[in-house]
């Protein structure tokens, strides 16, 4: 009787497993990462519901509208009880990332900030905020947060080169392109956005105000992120070549940061911790770490199945 060993078949399928979860998990978009937190000082005072129903309204709407549009703002309740929300997901996004990304906010938000009258959340590719009516305004210029990679690392002519490139960026965004562009000159690449309800020329304005944030907080950092209250911008250095883009947009390799809600007493945001970098920036590698642990409980059913197989195979003989 010819006997036919199972371990290739059996290493051929563990094999491509693995390309296969690896592939998954590598791929698993970091756009869940938390950048900041902008929480008010102010607790939400709801002793009737009336918010806590009005705002149930707000996320679920903008939940919904985040697998098929990039922005969405809407307005929920009445009264003093009135409260505004809007989402909006990095223009480079497909509605499933989207939608993916947007999920997540309305539970971070509870867990990070609770009940306040406020709140702003930003993920590397999403962000969300909601306002309970009477709560003050901000200029859509503020600064809110900002992070700065390493520096003098660009070599000789470097500012001048991503100079070039945000030159490139101002123009382009103000050209009609529903306030995402994107460009790269000799290996900068840079990105900008704008809120979606925000007009093409006050978009340009908001971008050239970020740039110039840009120049003057990171000078020579050969990567960084500029977010203002209604636009921002984040550009990077590849000396070895510019790698996928959508991947390249999100990546900053933070030296430095600071944000406007903990350094500015005027501002009616505030951000009380520095976990908000480290261990809330967390949250965005759970779907990697679920796929870890796929993975190893898969690779355990194929390692009892390959024993139950080689045990059957020796009884037979």
């Amino acid at each position: 009787m010819c006997y036919q060993s199972p371990t290739k078949p059996f290493f051929l399928f563990l094999f491509l497993f693995l390309i296969f979860i690896t592939q998954v998990v590598e791929s698993a978009p970091d756009n869940t990462n938390l950048v900041y937190k902008g929480c008010a000082q102010q607790s939400l005072q709801d002793p009737n519901g009336v918010y806590s129903s009005a705002l149930s309204a707000i996320f679920g709407t903008l939940i919904q509208q985040s697998s098929k549009a990039k922005f969405f703002k809407t307005v929920s309740g009445s009264g003093q009880a009135t409260i505004t929300g809007l989402f909006q997901c990095r223009g480079d996004l497909s509605n499933l990332d989207c939608y993916n990304c947007v999920s997540r906010l309305p539970i971070l938000m509870d867990k990070l900030c609770g009940k306040t009258v406020a709140a702003r959340l930003q993920l590397l590719g999403c962000y969300m905020l909601y306002e309970v009516a009477g709560f003050a305004q901000i200029s859509g210029m503020e600064m809110l947060y900002k992070t700065c990679g390493s520096s003098n690392a660009g070599g000789m002519g470097f500012e001048e080169r991503r100079d070039s490139a945000f030159s490139a960026l101002e123009s382009g965004i103000g050209s009609g392109n529903g306030g995402f562009y994107t460009t790269n000159y000799e290996s900068l690449y840079v990105l900008g956005q704008c809120q979606g309800d925000l007009g093409s020329s006050d978009c340009g304005e908001c971008v050239k105000s970020a740039v110039q944030r840009a120049q003057v907080e990171c000078g020579s950092s050969t990567s960084g992120q500029v977010y203002l209250h209604r636009c921002f911008i984040s550009y990077s250095y590849y000396p070895n070549g510019i790698p996928n883009p959508k991947k390249s947009s999100s990546s900053s390799s933070s030296s430095s940061s600071s944000s406007s809600y903990s350094s500015s007493s005027s501002s009616s945001y505030y951000s009380p911790s520095s976990t908000s970098g480290t261990e809330e920036s967390n949250t965005g590698k759970t779907v990697a770490i679920i796929l870890g642990g796929a993975a190893g409980v898969g690779f355990i059913v194929i390692f009892v199945l390959f024993a139950k197989n080689l045990a059957k195979k020796h009884d037979d003989y």
